[in-house]
């Protein structure tokens, strides 16, 4: 049987106090509703279909590539009004209803919803909590199968009493909804049209409602406002990092690790705190991670370090080499065996041979250093001239004093030493030595310059 996923997203959330909308906003580096497609999509859904209403053209922009059909709710009167505007594009299958603004739903657990819906069983997932306040109540007759959803508001003293809670989260089939939608009533003390009243139209028809709960209570917890928000972002982060731990990975505190995309680490791994990492990164065997390090979409071979405050997008650093601190490698960045980048360095778009040093406080972008080569403090490759980048090219061995200035398009030789102080515009031969420094003059007794009395 096919399988249609409708994801309501239409809501403003108001108690967020933004203008964006809510189902944008953030968890782990990607807007929530992502994460629900994300989800969706291992499933093998037929077709997905998104409920836009509040800031409809911000969601659809930020979901232009994604698979994905749009449902536009003009007016936002409720859930069962919401996937009503979703009922045409619907196929012939089953239909799962899932929440843009829940985003830690487990695909297993959504698997294990779906098993038995068919035109005979209706799928609800439900939850027990310690503290249902707030929440529709499952209401189930004397056999215990569950018959009807009260909300909170409409509960009765003892129906509020019941601890088994909607999630919202239902699957059934399309022909179901059919039937079903059209006799939704707002009559109930929010003035909407509840999703959840199907539940009773589904026992009065003789259709059993199978339920089932998710392993954790977190799947289901929606986002209402920035509190919950950093809830679910902490506890979506310590799963992450459990999961990295028991890979082998040692985090030297759990709770101060963010993962905004996807790492993948090898044996040995050691993560120190307040690190973040967006994108796809990669980390090789023996790899260790100094605190506060931002590394984004970037490869990092076995037994490489990187020391505190590093910063590192798009570069790809081959292994034992050495970065930071306080080390900034833009895209392009290329980092041969043994490699080192020290503090306050920067590249961008450079290739670093193997063994090559940029110890300190230096600029090095659009080069290409060979084997062995030193780069000393204060070197600057001025690889722009204000309309166009021109390329540094370093030899092996090379040796470039501090305080040197590469004026690109330029070519320093094999073994060639670059006085320190110098600028560097014309091509430096192998094995030779460029001074371009002025001569320098000492005057004896030499009258240092008083300031004048008034």
């Amino acid at each position: 049987m096919t399988l249609d996923v409708v994801i309501l997203a239409a809501g403003q959330g108001t108690r967020m106090r933004s203008t964006l909308p809510k189902v944008l906003h953030r968890l782990a580096g990607k807007p929530m509703v992502r994460h629900v497609i994300d989800t969706a999509a291992g499933l093998c859904a037929e077709r997905t279909h998104v409920v836009v209403g509040h800031g409809a053209e911000k969601v659809r922009e930020a979901l232009a590539d994604c698979r994905v059909h749009f449902a536009l709710q003009a007016e936002q009167k409720g859930t069962g009004h919401a996937v009503a505007q979703a009922l045409e594009g619907l196929g012939n299958g089953r239909v799962l209803v899932l929440y843009g603004d829940v985003p830690l739903i487990h695909r297993a657990t959504l698997e294990r919803l779906l098993e038995g819906v068919d035109d005979d069983h209706l799928g609800l997932l439900t939850v027990t909590l310690d503290d249902p306040g707030g929440y529709g109540r499952i209401l189930r007759n004397a056999e215990g199968q569950a018959v009807a959803i009260v909300e909170h508001k409409d509960a009765s003293e003892s129906e509020r009493a019941v601890r088994e809670c909607n999630t919202g989260i239902m699957a059934m089939t399309a022909d179901q909804l059919r039937r079903w939608l059209p006799r939704l009533s707002a009559d109930n003390a929010q003035g909407e049209y509840y999703l959840t009243d199907i539940i009773a139209m589904a026992a009065a028809e003789g259709v059993r409602v199978v339920t089932a709960q998710p392993a954790d209570p977190v799947e289901v917890e929606g986002v209402n406002n920035r509190a919950q928000m950093a809830r679910l972002e902490r506890a979506h982060q310590q799963a992450i990092a459990e999961r990295l731990m028991a890979e082998g990975v040692a985090l030297a505190d759990p709770s101060r690790l963010d993962v905004r995309g996807r790492l993948t680490c090898g044996h040995d791994v050691e993560i120190d705190v307040g690190c973040v990492f967006e994108g796809d990164v990669e980390l090789g065997e023996g790899v260790r991670i100094g605190p506060h390090c931002v590394i984004r979409d970037s490869h990092i071979g076995a037994e490489s370090v990187i020391e505190s405050h590093s910063v590192i997008e798009g570069a790809v650093i081959a292994g034992r080499a050495t970065i930071g601190p306080f080390a900034r490698l833009r895209p392009g960045s290329r980092l041969a065996v043994g490699a080192k980048v020290g503090n306050f360095v920067e590249t961008k778009n450079v290739e670093v041979g193997e063994g090559s040093k940029i110890n300190h406080l230096s600029y090095v972008g659009d080069a290409r250093l060979g084997r062995g080569v030193n780069v000393g403090a204060g070197t600057i490759t001025c690889n722009y001239d204000g309309a166009n980048k021109h390329r540094t090219e370093i030899g092996d061995d090379a040796f470039i004093g501090s305080n040197s200035a590469l004026v690109a398009p330029v070519s320093i030789g094999r073994g060639a030493t670059v006085g320190a102080g110098s600028t560097v515009a014309k091509d430096v031969p192998d094995n030779a030595l460029a001074v371009t420094r002025a001569r320098q003059v000492s005057k004896a007794d030499w009258p240092r310059p008083r300031k004048q009395d008034d």
